[in-house]
């Protein structure tokens, strides 16, 4: 019998020296926010051997709700290092460490981020994430979740969380060594069994690799379900068969999903003729079920629009439901907020009203300080008429749904001039809303050049020389099918279209399916290889001063902030 080495024994834990540490941000994404603070505790074999902490300048205004959050504030980080000083320090500390945090990917996302900007290359240290390794080990009749302040009081820690960095280090300190204990029991006494047993697929998953068994390989929507039938998640794949078996292996990480595992008692899936279909189905499933562990998609219906009312004197408001009442409509928007930068937008470059009482032509009454600060004609008292009203109504409208050209000039002198006086807050203000005017209008616009054809019947090709063949009526997609390599066309292509679903359009720029949906559409439209086979009841075709071609600049703006994280607001160039 061959010996084996003490390499092959791996690292024991009592041995390995792990740097816990916990970042303090003012945002959740990487790539568009800054740390504030770093707080590490070296420890190995249960005792402390070092502690890294600083507050970090992070670039930018901490935002008031992470200042709350933190006990941080910008006067704080005035004097505070930026992180081109501290981020070698740190770089230094971690070295020949094993790296632990908790919700892991969240805090390495971030000096990663910070590596990548200031040319290092990103660390290759070995990680253990405590709030995966909780899951994994404590059940819910032990802790009713696994965030940091519940399995702090679990481990019975001196430290109390606090949204500190130094702290909250210290608190993950106690809950590793306390899940280190309840491991051991289970056979993990290094660093290698820890690491493989984070990687292994749980006890639920492992028990529920039954449900996989059944599944189709083919295009199609899966829907997993409880006991009493309600969905828990619904998803779509090329290959449902392959899809839904990974939910049973190791490379099922995500925390929500293992917890839904947790509770599914079936899958159900319904087989679906392309993957245009699967995904379309996807989208109005989730839409009309909620799953309760789908995080995109759920409330369809809770989006809002932009209204040029249809009335002697019509105003911008903000509404949720469209109506067939000759009103003018921009969007839609994901907010009422931001529905109101856009409307802010617009008037800074339309005097149009912004009071929301409905005028007469006839009946007059006194003006606002709107009609003084010459932003409105005050059609109001009768000192602007209703055919001279009528012109801004007109530009209002051609800048919703032709040229955004008005309002990003208006928007954009105004920022060059808040530029100019050092005003750079009020001027990235400006950028904002003038971003979601823009944005909006440019995919409300894309939206229209399909919604507002009749019926579409367009191919691609497929597996095989096999094509996939969809019928697309008003945005909607209808019929779905594969022509087989070598069938005639034409009589194929009859019969799809004889057995679509009838859509009977309604108001608005989505008049008969979700903004989601269309949007999917267009996406396949564009891919290589798709071929029209009939365009009928209009012609696709977008405005040729619209708005998408002033995106391209918001956009690039944009990605140069993310870029340089200056302090102010830049002009759009």
């Amino acid at each position: 019998m061959e010996q084996g080495t003490l390499d092959d024994l791996g690292t024991p834990l009592a041995g390995v020296t792990f740097v816990v540490f916990d970042l303090e941000t003012t945002g959740t994404s990487a790539a568009e926010h800054g740390i504030t603070e770093i707080g590490a505790v070296k420890v190995r074999g249960g005792e402390m051997l070092g502690e890294f902490a600083t507050l970090v300048d992070p670039g930018g205004p901490i935002p008031p709700f992470i200042s709350v959050l933190t006990g941080i504030t910008d006067a704080m980080v005035v004097a505070a290092p930026r992180m081109t000083e501290v981020l070698p320090s740190f770089l230094e500390f971690i070295r020949g460490c094993t790296l632990v945090a908790h919700n892991a990917p969240f805090d390495l996302g971030f000096i990663k981020a910070a590596c990548a900007a200031q040319g290092y290359p990103p660390p290759v240290n070995p990680v253990v994430d405590t709030a995966d390794l909780a899951r994994r080990v404590l059940n819910r009749d032990e802790t009713p979740n696994c965030k940091l302040g519940t399995l702090a009081r679990f481990f019975r820690s001196g430290t109390e969380p606090c949204h500190r960095a130094l702290a909250d280090a210290r608190a993950t300190v106690d809950v590793l060594h306390g899940l280190i204990g309840r491991v051991g029991s289970l056979g993990v006494h290094t660093l290698e069994d820890l690491r493989g047993f984070v990687r292994m697929p749980t006890p639920e998953q492992q028990r529920k690799r039954h449900l996989s068994e059944g599944v189709p390989s083919r295009p199609g929507v899966y829907i997993f379900e409880d006991a009493a039938g309600e969905a828990l998640y619904v998803g779509k794949s090329s290959n449902l068969r392959n899809r839904v078996r990974s939910y049973f292996t190791a490379s099922e990480t995500r925390p929500r999903v293992r917890e839904m595992i947790g509770i599914a008692e079936r899958v159900r899936t319904i087989v679906c003729a392309t993957g245009l279909e699967a995904e379309i189905r996807e989208l109005r499933m989730i839409g009309a079920t909620k799953p309760r562990y789908n995080r995109r998609s759920r409330f369809p219906e809770r989006v809002v629009w932009l209204k040029l009312t249809n009335e002697p004197f019509p105003r911008l408001s903000i509404v949720r439901d469209l109506k067939d009442d000759g009103a003018t409509y921009l969007g839609p928007f994901g907010s009422s907020r931001t529905a109101d930068d856009a409307r802010t937008a617009m008037h800074e470059a339309l005097p149009l009203r912004q009071c929301g009482e409905r005028l007469s032509a006839t009946v007059f009454r006194s003006a606002c300080t709107l009609a003084e600060l010459g932003k409105c004609g005050a059609p109001c008292d009768g000192r602007q008429s209703q055919a001279a009203y009528g012109v801004h109504v007109a530009q209002a409208r051609h800048a919703m749904e032709h040229d955004a050209g008005l309002v990003f000039s208006a928007v954009e002198a105004r920022m060059d001039r808040l530029s100019a006086e050092q005003r750079y807050e009020e001027a990235a203000v400006d950028r904002d809303r003038l971003a979601a005017y823009v944005r909006t209008a440019a995919r409300m616009q894309r939206l229209l050049s399909l919604t507002r054809i009749e019926q579409m019947v367009a191919a691609s090709p497929a597996f095989d020389g096999d094509w996939d063949i969809h019928v697309i009526r008003h945005g909607r997609l209808t019929a779905a099918g594969v022509m087989p390599r070598g069938a005639h066309p034409v009589p194929y292509v009859e019969a799809l279209v004889a057995t679509a679903e009838t859509v009977i359009p309604g108001p608005g720029p989505t008049p008969a399916a979700s903004a989601e949906e269309t949007e999917t559409i267009l996406r396949w439209l564009d891919t290589p290889g798709v071929r029209l086979v009939r365009v009928e009841g209009g012609t696709w075709s977008l405005p040729a001063y619209g708005a998408g071609r002033l995106k391209g600049r918001i956009d690039r703006a944009y990605e140069s902030l993310r870029e340089h994280r200056p302090r102010e607001g830049r002009p759009l160039r």
